[in-house]
């Protein structure tokens, strides 16, 4: 009987720390993906391309434009349905700006906002 709560606490221990090693790293892979993400955006605002450049050159990488905000309505929207925790930053933004373009980067949503002489001037990185 004693072998059994033995090997039954070897067992329980084993799933315990395979359950906080998965979840761990887990957890590392999100944080390194998002800061790519955050990482590239901000190398890209630097030089404030204008929206027709940022388009061509995200689509050249394998990033689609997903939809062109114009209206606050529309930001608010798309906001609700797709900013997730990120849904007030992308509201306030969004009012902010001229014009709110949306970009598909694998899992992640870019939101980047452009002023009205169409140069990007701020950005919000959303993972799906």
């Amino acid at each position: 009987m004693k072998r059994f709560w033995i090997l039954a606490a070897a067992v329980v221990v084993t799933l315990a720390s395979l359950a906080l090693a998965m979840w761990l790293g887990s957890a590392s892979f999100d944080f390194r993906r998002y800061t790519v993400h955050q990482r590239r955006m901000e190398k890209v605002l630097r030089e404030a391309p204008s929206a027709d450049r940022l388009t061509r050159g995200l689509a050249d990488e394998g990033t689609p434009l997903v939809a062109v905000l114009t209206t606050r309505a529309d930001v608010d929207r798309e906001a609700g349905a797709r900013g997730r925790a990120k849904a007030a930053e992308i509201r306030e933004k969004g009012a902010r700006h001229a014009e709110t373009r949306i970009y598909q980067a694998g899992d992640m949503l870019y939101f980047v906002y452009f002023d009205a002489d169409g140069l990007m001037r701020d950005f919000t990185c959303v993972s799906r």
